[in-house]
């Protein structure tokens, strides 16, 4: 019998630990502290969250912050939250050696974000830029380094 492992509301969830691309790794082994998931949190509070996942080239856990905000904001700024989860999984991919579907991901994340403003002190557009061009270079081939390819969300966007 498969026994799935479970939260503890009993929701079904791995009880793997994970690196810090987010991959799984097995039972037992050392691994980086899950984001909890299902934080509500100010905007700028995910902004400054994300950021400080970015820059320590954890862009799955970035992800998954911005999919809280996504998920237990209002309906109106969920494509903002989802263009910018779509980015950080893109980065993720990418950083794992999967050209194509960071690539992919990169793009769909720009197209999420295409026609948006400036929110939160972050240039959207720039950010759309960004992830534009790194989407050229991951299909371009070589390595990607998750944290010297982490984007600035405010202030000046692209490689920080």
């Amino acid at each position: 019998m498969n026994v799935r492992d479970r939260d503890g509301d009993g929701r079904a969830r791995s009880a793997r630990p994970r690196d810090g691309l987010g991959r799984p790794l097995p039972y037992g082994a050392p691994g980086v502290e899950r984001q909890p998931e299902g934080v509500v949190r100010s905007p700028a509070e995910t902004v400054r969250e994300a950021q400080r996942l970015l820059d320590a080239g954890m862009p799955f856990h970035a992800h998954e912050v911005f999919e809280d905000a996504w998920k237990s904001g209002p309906e109106a700024e969920a494509p903002l939250w989802r263009g910018l989860a779509q980015l950080a999984v893109g980065l993720t991919h990418a950083a794992r050696g999967n050209a194509v579907g960071g690539a992919r991901l990169l793009r769909r994340g720009a197209g999420s974000l295409a026609g948006l403003e400036e929110a939160y002190g972050m240039d959207v557009a720039g950010l759309a830029g960004w992830a534009l061009e790194l989407a050229g270079r991951v299909e371009a081939g070589g390595p990607v380094d998750p944290a010297r390819e982490a984007p600035r969300l405010t202030g000046a966007p692209g490689l920080g």
